[in-house]
């Protein structure tokens, strides 16, 4: 997704005011660097161990965390553990 690496499984629910996407980002995948352009992008970590950066900035991903990307910031997610990383992703469009 977005030019990363490795694999990912998602599936993403959809309508005018956002989206919501389960998905789970296999070991050594990433979702590639790409801008929020039209909203509020957040990551609510399952299960697994990773990474995101966010305008630059690393943020560790591990369960219970909630990673927040704001509308026009740019980020990543990467997995850098042995597992799946396995999160709940909800866009909100403003």
């Amino acid at each position: 997704m977005n030019n990363g690496t490795g694999e990912m499984s998602a599936k993403m629910f959809m309508n005018e005011g956002g989206k919501i996407i389960p998905c789970r980002i296999y070991k050594g995948g990433s979702i590639g660097m790409h801008r929020q352009e039209t909203g509020d992008d957040i990551n609510y970590i399952l299960a697994g161990l990773g990474k995101a950066i966010c305008d630059g900035v690393e943020e560790t991903l591990v369960a219970g965390v909630c990673h927040i990307c704001k509308k026009d910031s740019e980020h990543s997610i990467i997995n850098t553990g042995d597992d799946d990383l396995v999160l709940l992703t909800v866009v909100v469009e403003r």
